[in-house]
């Protein structure tokens, strides 16, 4: 079937995307940019950093090269101030999907952030519940005086369910667990059901070896740190309330603690490389958790499944 015809699909079959996913570092995008070149493909990202303006070396968007050779969406839609809700991205997610396929294009999900992911491929239904800027002011502030671990236990004595769906080392996803818990008065887990898949996809996972994971993450952020990941920083807190919970991405409260003089550089850069690590871990235990899954260890086993699954 050449690409041309690909989504011209008979009636009663679901519209084919392929959905990227993998660790931090592991090359996504490089893979996501090479089956769109090979496959008319067009690339929207599921990365929750990559959405605000600004925050660029410390999210490893795209560079410029690769946006203009192939179009890319959902990055820069929201400034650092402002909320961005799983609804939203959703609802966002499906309309480029859309217009995608109306381009006679093919969609490419890439990214690590799995909540985004399954919330368009399992088309979960999602409860919609508005920020509350109180509440929020609320949470945030306990946050700040009782630490992480206090708001991850409210959150769990509320709804126990959620331990296996929130990661406890996210400040935002758990503030917003609460948000929807509190408002709705219903646990969040249970509001979250699965519909019917609205596409047919194939998702590729990236696996790569322990020692070479932990090898590019230490490269990737002396990268970096070289590419000005320090002016970055400094620039949004002049623009920005430094205490803002998107700041709280690996890579920018480490460095606004060195901005302070709370720690060194080279000790910032140290918990960078850490952090990041421990979060490749997590995101793995998510994707391992998704038996649909096929697991690439190169780019050429991952161009296979795509040219197999497309038909070409």
């Amino acid at each position: 079937m050449s690409t041309s015809r690909l989504f011209k699909q008979k009636l009663g079959q679901k519209p084919k995307i392929i959905v990227i996913v993998g660790p931090t570092t592991s090359g996504k995008s490089h893979l996501a940019v090479k089956i769109s070149r090979k496959f008319k493909g067009e690339i929207i990202s599921a990365d929750s950093r990559q959405v605000y303006k600004g925050m660029d070396i410390g999210t490893a968007k795209p560079t410029k090269a690769e946006i203009q050779s192939i179009p890319h969406h959902l990055i820069d839609i929201k400034n650092p101030n402002q909320n961005y809700t799983l609804a939203e991205y959703k609802k966002d997610c499906l309309k480029k999907i859309k217009k995608i396929l109306q381009r006679n294009n093919l969609p490419i999900i890439v990214g690590g952030t799995g909540l985004y992911i399954k919330a368009v491929v399992d088309n979960l239904d999602i409860p919609p519940a508005s920020p509350n800027s109180q509440l929020r002011k609320k949470l945030e502030k306990e946050l700040k005086e009782k630490g992480l671990p206090h708001l991850y236990e409210k959150l769990i004595s509320l709804d126990p369910e959620a331990a296996y769906i929130i990661d406890k080392n996210n400040p935002r996803r758990i503030i917003r667990a609460l948000e929807i818990t509190i408002i709705t008065n219903k646990p969040f887990s249970l509001q979250r059901k699965q519909g019917q898949p609205l596409f047919n996809a194939l998702k590729i996972g990236i696996n790569l070896p322990k020692e070479k994971l932990k090898n590019k993450i230490r490269k990737r952020t002396g990268q970096m740190i070289k590419n000005g990941l320090v002016n970055e920083v400094e620039a949004l807190i002049k623009k920005y309330n430094p205490s803002l919970t998107v700041f709280d991405a690996i890579g920018y409260r480490e460095i606004i603690n060195y901005l302070n003089g709370k720690i060194t550089l080279s000790e910032a850069v140290e918990l960078i490389k850490r952090s990041t690590w421990r979060y490749a871990k997590r995101q793995m235990t998510w994707f391992r958790k998704d038996k649909e899954i096929i697991w690439a260890s190169n780019e050429k086993e991952a161009l296979i499944l795509a040219k197999k699954f497309l038909g070409n």
